[in-house]
């Protein structure tokens, strides 16, 4: 089972011209996975999304717009990750509980997963999670 330090952040190549910039993220290779499903998440100020953590599906996420912190949980040790670049991703693996925090007017998330849309796959109580978690560790 994935410890906190499978979350991290991954810089995404930039190729910035005068006529703008172009950010990228390639499945397995930024991405380290087969992209499956991809979503965009948009919140007002100071809203929370998440909440839960994923029994096997791993996320890439990518703030384009905007800023959003985002609280990783292992069950152990907690971290929060800042994504205010959008050539900045995240990198949560499956059993990472996670809370996204909305810091920003019109900040817009974009997660790639490894998974199809699975409503088994989702730990969404908290308690739950922090069983299955230690169930693991013996």
């Amino acid at each position: 089972m994935e410890r906190l330090t499978g979350a991290r952040l991954i810089e995404l190549p930039r190729n910035a011209r005068s006529d703008g910039e172009l950010i990228v993220a390639e499945a397995r290779r930024q991405v380290p996975f087969s992209i499956e499903r991809m979503f965009i998440l948009a919140a007002p100020v100071g809203s929370t999304r998440g909440n839960h953590a994923h029994r096997l599906c791993s996320q890439f996420m990518v703030c384009v717009h905007g800023a959003v912190d985002i609280v990783c949980d292992d069950g152990g040790e907690r971290r929060i990750f800042a994504l205010d670049r959008n050539h900045q991703a995240l990198l949560v693996p499956p059993m990472i509980w996670n809370i996204v925090n909305f810091r920003q007017a019109e900040s817009l998330l974009v997660v790639l997963c490894d998974r199809h849309y699975e409503e088994h796959d989702y730990v969404r109580d908290y308690a739950e999670f922090q069983r299955l978690r230690q169930s693991e560790l013996r």
